[in-house]
């Protein structure tokens, strides 16, 4: 029989997954060419079955072109990142873990900022940005197993050190950049936007997303004894060392592939876990699908706001650092525990 939280946590995804299917259509609807409801779904499902076509070409190609990819990788990213720093908070018993913790935003803003100054294609500079932040927690987790004393302490002091350096490359890089050119077009991405998201951006993050997504599903029930502590969980039988490499990598994969897509988008893996607490609890088993939905609900509405609230298009990280640094200000000051 399903347990009481179960139940209520089934209840709670179930209106999410309508929120976000609502949300996933209404947002077509949004945007400076407008497109009738009606069009927008004969379009959607010209693509799956054979539909005599009532729509203009410019219709066809706002929605399939313009929209479709940009709110598919909305969605894929929020959850992602939303998924990833569950997955950091539960693994380091820390409620300020995010997904930039282990400097893997850091590396990749140094990799696109790299991979910009060299001149390189916007595919380039997104594997650019992949690779390095992966690179970035590969480092971190080498000089965290030479380093002595507890592991977790070890590995976000590194998080911490490698994200410094990165940093202050990618404020090297920006200083030798031409100030014309490529500047601006690194200080864009840095802020984070998913404006010219386009299909083959789909196609190279599903692939890296399922590798960091199953796997954490597959455990998260053995992610619930890693909250209890080293000594508890290893009386389980669990092995606690690799357990918590196989979740930092998979979570790492994540943030890496989010970051690499749509730029640096802060705060997203801070607030969305906190707030699918409030809604499922702590159990990993029922609170990573909830994040995962949740986070994808909360980046598909900001950005739906970024691109219509103002003629000129807000990048989605200020907006999303305009509700993150309140909500954990209200963390922070907090008389009970947050976990």
């Amino acid at each position: 029989m399903r347990t009481r939280e179960g139940r209520r946590a089934i209840r709670v995804m179930a209106l999410l997954t309508a929120v976000l299917l609502g949300l996933f259509l209404l947002s077509f609807r949004l945007g400076r060419y407008d497109v009738p409801p009606g069009e927008v779904v004969r379009i959607l499902l010209s693509r799956l079955v054979p539909i005599s076509q009532t729509w203009t070409d410019k219709m066809a190609a706002a929605v399939l072109n313009v929209r479709l990819p940009r709110i598919l990788l909305a969605c894929m990213v929020g959850g992602c990142l939303a998924t990833a720093g569950t997955a950091y908070q539960s693994v380091f018993r820390n409620p300020m873990a995010a997904p930039d913790i282990l400097g893997a935003s850091s590396g990749a803003c140094f990799g696109a900022a790299l991979a910009i100054l060299l001149g390189f294609s916007r595919s380039s500079v997104t594997a650019s940005a992949f690779v390095f932040s992966l690179a970035s927690v590969v480092l971190v987790y080498l000089i965290a197993q030479r380093a002595r004393g507890s592991q977790v302490m070890n590995i976000l002091l590194s998080g911490v050190m490698i994200g410094s350096l990165f940093s202050a490359c990618t404020s090297y890089v920006k200083l030798v950049a031409d100030p014309t050119n490529q500047l601006p077009e690194i200080t864009y991405w840095l802020m984070g936007s998913l404006s010219g998201a386009r299909l083959r951006d789909v196609a190279f993050g599903i692939v890296p997303m399922l590798i960091g997504l199953v796997p954490l599903y597959a455990l998260r029930w053995r992610i619930n004894l890693l909250t209890l502590g080293e000594e508890e969980a290893r009386t389980m039988g669990v092995n606690t060392k690799r357990l918590r490499l196989v979740v930092i990598l998979c979570a790492t994969v994540l943030t890496a592939t989010g970051v690499a897509i749509s730029g640096m988008i802060g705060w997203v893996g801070l607030v969305i876990p906190h707030l699918s607490r409030k809604l499922v609890g702590n159990d990993c088993r029922y609170l990573l699908p909830v994040s995962t939905v949740f986070g994808a609900i909360f980046l598909l509405l900001v950005d739906n706001v970024s691109r219509n609230l103002l003629a000129v298009e807000i990048p989605i990280g200020i907006l999303t650092a305009f509700v993150g640094a309140p909500f954990f200000l209200y963390l922070m000051t907090r008389k009970e525990h947050v976990l």
